[in-house]
């Protein structure tokens, strides 16, 4: 059985967005708020992972009175949640595109707010 190879965060998100343009919910509202939150959560991981690197795995903490403690950085704990948000994030992303049908226009943004206006 071979080891299926990881998707890199920006090619998760270009195979959602193909996946999306497939079933023709790029212009549903929910997928569009939900695919923008999951591009800022991939912004914050690239951000958190480069002080990662930059700081390595331990900084130092320094207390009132001077005393230095050496700590685990608090970026890996940021980064560990932020990923788990974002993997979140792509199973939403990926049953909105699932639950699709294959006419969604009564979904886009213009769609809903025109069913909002009728009531």
């Amino acid at each position: 059985m071979a080891v299926k190879d990881r998707l890199t965060l920006q090619e998760q998100a270009e195979e959602i967005l193909v996946r999306a343009q497939e079933k023709g919910v790029q212009s549903n509202f929910f997928f569009v708020t939900t695919f923008k939150r999951y591009q800022v959560q991939m912004q914050i991981l690239s951000q958190l992972e480069n002080a990662i690197k930059e700081y390595g795995a331990t900084v130092t903490k320094e207390y009132v009175k001077g005393r230095q403690n050496l700590t685990a950085n608090p970026a890996i704990s940021e980064y560990n949640k932020t990923a788990t948000a974002a993997n979140g994030t792509v199973a939403t992303l990926l049953n909105i595109i699932k639950s699709a049908p294959a006419d969604d226009s009564s979904q886009n943004l213009a769609g809903i707010m025109a069913d909002l206006m009728e009531r």
